[in-house]
């Protein structure tokens, strides 16, 4: 059996070398293009983990941002949200009379159902199989009109973003009450609050300016009394004099 490596002449070794090089340029080239293919496909894989990392972590916010108050989600439109607050205005005036004032309504169970909308689609896109199923549920409920409860897949998400992170289990001693809608902030106290600010540096700024005056006008009477008060000062020359 004849070796490839030959060493008899000048002519076979360089041949052997070129032929050496060329193998290892090639293994070298599948190499870098494999790692590279595989870097690719992991990097893709990782930021395909974040996005959804991300999202189910804000969806979770969303139906289990609260532990306290009213758990429970009004699956109530706008118009619907208006007829009811007339029914109980109007129920209110018949009981209490005509001086009565009609109950202020408010549109914040509207916007928490909104925004739990929002976080069941995101669920139902990019949660496991398990929280599909929950997320169709709520949101087949929310569709038939019935008030929905979001405890079972807020534990479900915080149990899978948990396992993705590599974090420890929840104890099982502890406790944990069951978890909300997070309670969205009124658009109209918000918009109260950045008035009352824009208020105040307005105001602010017209006592600066009126103080600035204020000061000028004193130095300037200070000024004029300590010449006419001054017994050395020289005497006011006639506006006819040489």
């Amino acid at each position: 059996m004849r070796s490839p490596i030959d060493f008899s002449s000048w002519h076979a070794i360089i041949t052997t070398l070129l032929g050496l090089v060329t193998v290892s340029f090639v293994a070298v080239a599948v190499r870098l293009l494999v790692m590279q293919r595989v870097q690719q496909r992991r990097e893709r894989a990782n930021r395909q983990i974040n996005e959804r990392l991300k999202t189910l972590i804000a969806a979770y916010k969303t139906p289990g941002g609260s532990f306290t108050g009213n758990l429970l989600v009004d699956p109530g439109h706008l118009r619907e949200l208006r007829l009811r607050d007339a029914d109980a205005a109007d129920t209110a005036l018949s009981m209490a009379g005509d001086d009565a004032s009609p109950p202020a309504g408010s549109d914040r169970n509207r916007r928490i159902r909104d925004a739990v909308e929002a976080a069941l689609s995101d669920v139902i896109l990019l949660g496991t199989a398990d929280q599909v199923r929950l997320a169709a549920r709520a949101a087949a409920d929310m569709v038939a009109g019935r008030w929905i409860e979001t405890a079972e897949l807020v534990e479900s998400l915080r149990d899978f973003i948990r396992a993705v992170l590599d974090l420890e289990p929840v104890p099982t001693d502890v406790v944990i009450p069951k978890q909300g809608p997070l309670r969205a902030a009124s658009g109209s106290a918000r918009g109260a609050g950045a008035a009352d600010k824009r208020a105040g540096a307005g105001a602010g700024g017209g006592g600066s300016g009126g103080a600035g005056m204020a000061a000028g006008g004193m130095m300037g009477m200070g000024a004029g009394r300590s010449l006419r008060d001054d017994p050395g000062a020289p005497p006011e020359l006639p506006l006819d004099a040489p």
